[in-house]
């Protein structure tokens, strides 16, 4: 029996925990972690409202109301009533949360550059083209907060 030619799997778990990691350090001298920048970031692109924020970062509704009660309790978003849908709260940014989201996109972006500065220009050019493709291709469902479908237990078979 041979095994897979490349073990894909291991290779993005590893790498996107080991990112994530790199990040959460850099983020961690602006007292802020991953998801909260995250948030950030998605909600400062326009109007959304906290379902739709939560979608955009994929982050479930029970981290989405944790991660937003903690960026609001620090005074960094709030959520409001929507200019086109009174019934409706959108996640808007807080003058302070502007400038959170600014610096931390400066430490965001060094990080980005540090992971990929073991790569010629043109191969992480090529990386994250490839890796956008991907998850905006045949990768773009299921998110990791849908649930994957298993397989009937035996008993139901």
């Amino acid at each position: 029996m041979t095994g897979p030619r490349i073990d894909l799997l291991f290779l993005l778990n590893q790498s996107a925990h080991a990112f994530a990691a790199q990040v959460g350090e850099a983020l961690a001298d602006l007292d802020l972690s991953v998801r909260e920048y995250c948030v950030l970031m998605k909600a400062a692109e326009g109007e959304y409202t906290q379902n739709a924020v939560a979608e955009m970062a994929m982050l479930d509704k029970t981290t989405m109301v944790t991660t937003l009660d903690n960026l609001e309790q620090r005074g960094l978003a709030e959520r409001r009533v929507s200019t086109t849908d009174r019934r409706a709260r959108i996640v808007a940014l807080t003058p302070d949360g502007v400038k959170a989201l600014d610096e931390a996109s400066k430490v965001y972006n060094a990080t980005v550059a540090t992971a990929l500065e073991s790569l010629a220009p043109s191969e992480g050019e090529a990386f994250l083209e490839a890796l956008q493709h991907l998850v905006e291709g045949p990768w773009a469902t299921p998110s990791h907060t849908m649930t994957l479908r298993r397989r009937a237990p035996a008993s139901a078979r």
